[in-house]
């Protein structure tokens, strides 16, 4: 099923201020890493957003996530700073890996390792008449 408009225009709210927090609040949420939010998906009754994130500088992704999701009452209190004056509530989160980056390399690897013929150049036709 698709999302809502209004499930759309609270996903963008909380990408973009989710960003800001982390940004803002980063080192003490997550030391060096560089954490995006790539994308955020909001249940269809606004108390849920699922947010898919990226991150660079970390040796361990899936231990960072780990972290994000039990700081998350912390960092729902400074979204709730951000946008409790807009919303009747500020949903619950929950932090996931994007893993569209690593699929996309695994894809151009594939690719790079076909062993694809060059076409004929004579100009002639398999095809006989």
């Amino acid at each position: 099923m698709a999302d809502s408009k209004r499930q759309k225009k609270y996903s963008r709210l909380i990408q973009k201020d989710l960003g800001e927090i982390f940004q803002r609040e980063g080192r003490g949420l997550f030391d060096k890493a560089f954490v995006t939010i790539t994308e955020v998906v909001m249940s269809p009754d606004l108390s849920l957003a699922k947010g898919y994130v990226s991150a660079l500088m970390t040796p361990d992704k899936r231990q960072l996530v780990e972290h994000l999701n039990n700081r998350k009452y912390e960092i729902r209190g400074f979204l709730g700073h951000k946008i409790g004056k807009h919303v009747k509530a500020i949903p619950e989160l929950h932090f996931y890996l994007d893993n569209a980056p690593d699929h996309a390399d695994r894809i151009d690897k594939v690719f790079k390792e076909l062993q694809i013929p060059d076409e004929k150049t004579d100009g002639s036709d398999d095809v006989e008449t």
